[in-house]
């Protein structure tokens, strides 16, 4: 069976609704996010659900570095999207009195792209570095002087006329971020004096991100529905919110406004979401291996082919969560189902189908 036919038969036409750009549970930020965010997002350590062993731990890094008078240690945050990463940099920012100044990794392609955010910087400012990681190289070189001594280090001439110049800088503190910390530069990694790792959700949690969310928002919601919402949010704030939005608008077409557990349910359904929090295209990666390569094991490169979907889109937003909940496991071989993912989509687990039993 080629891997066209297994598609059509385990996609179908249900399956084939759009996807990109479009999913509801996608953990990247989307424009609408952006402009949400800035109404959503915490405005002090107080207000910050969730990562509390982080949040201590930064806030005594905080006030030390206030009571010496010395600017905080660099800071990389790592972890899958959606988590707060960027909210926990304003936090800092706030907290040392500074102003935050934002960049990614992509948009500095250039030395003189960094050279002109560092020079602009005052002492105690933040710089934050999303997807820290995809820096290139000579970026990367100019910023480990500033970084340890604040100062940029500039090559005059060439051959034997050839001198380093050093241009000083205010003492700032850098804040990166990265979702895949094995990517990062031993170097760089080693000039950050405090290293935290976000992990998703608590349901519990998120349920409280909801409630505030839906204040903020002047949306009525009740315990039930705001429940619904955090148990299929993917242990991730960002698409708790997201699902919070599509839920409002279903509940003022559809509800008079106000947001239960049956109007949740419904809503969420409608977007392909269903009580574990998976859309469509994780149900068709499962069903993928699990009815066209008979549980597995089998490569990405061929789930990938089947799906006609980007293999970064599958490792990096699809498999997390999934590996996460046990529904999928990564061996040498390949990925495998195992026997809830097989209970999930109501199929019958073939014989000495492994069931780990995490986070089940």
């Amino acid at each position: 069976m080629s891997s066209g036919d297994i598609r059509k038969k385990i996609v179908g036409p249900a399956d084939t609704e759009p996807q990109e750009g479009a999913r509801a549970i996608d953990g990247d930020a989307s424009l609408e996010d952006a402009v949400y965010g800035a109404t959503l997002r915490p405005r002090t350590f107080e207000d910050y659900v969730g990562q509390r062993q982080i949040v201590e731990n930064l806030r005594i890094a905080i006030d030390a570095s206030k009571r010496r008078g010395e600017p905080l240690e660099h800071v990389l945050f790592s972890g899958p999207p959606g988590l707060g990463k960027t909210t926990l940099a304003n936090l800092i920012a706030k907290e040392l009195g500074g102003t935050l100044h934002g960049s990614s990794g992509p948009t500095l392609e250039k030395p003189k792209d960094l050279v002109g955010i560092l020079t602009a910087l005052e002492t105690g400012d933040v710089l934050f570095i999303d997807e820290i990681h995809r820096l290139g190289a000579v970026v990367e070189e100019y910023l480990y002087p500033a970084m340890e001594d604040f100062q940029i280090d500039f090559v005059v001439d060439r051959g034997a006329y050839a001198k380093t110049l050093k241009l000083p800088l205010k003492r700032f503190t850098l804040v990166g971020a990265t979702t895949r910390a094995g990517m990062l530069s031993a170097p760089l990694r080693d000039r950050f004096g405090l290293m935290y790792h976000l992990d998703y959700y608590e349901p519990a949690e998120l349920q409280h991100i909801v409630e505030r969310s839906a204040r903020v928002l002047e949306v009525r919601i009740d315990a039930a529905g705001a429940a619904t919402i955090a148990q299929r949010s993917r242990g991730t704030p960002r698409i708790a919110n997201r699902l919070l939005r599509r839920v409002r608008d279903f509940a003022e077409v559809r509800a008079d406004g106000v947001v239960t557990g049956p109007v949740a349910d419904e809503a969420l359904r409608r977007e392909g979401v269903d009580e574990r929090g998976l859309d469509r295209l994780d149900r068709a990666y499962l069903r993928t291996i699990a009815e066209g390569y008979g549980g597995g094991p089998v490569g990405i490169n061929a789930i990938a082919a089947t799906l006609t979907e980007d293999l970064e889109t599958l490792e990096d937003v699809v498999e997390p969560y999934l590996l996460k909940i046990g529904f999928v496991q990564r061996t040498a071989n390949g990925r495998k189902t195992t026997a809830a993912a097989f209970a999930h989509l109501g199929l019958v687990a073939p014989s000495g189908t492994d069931q780990p039993g995490l986070f089940t």
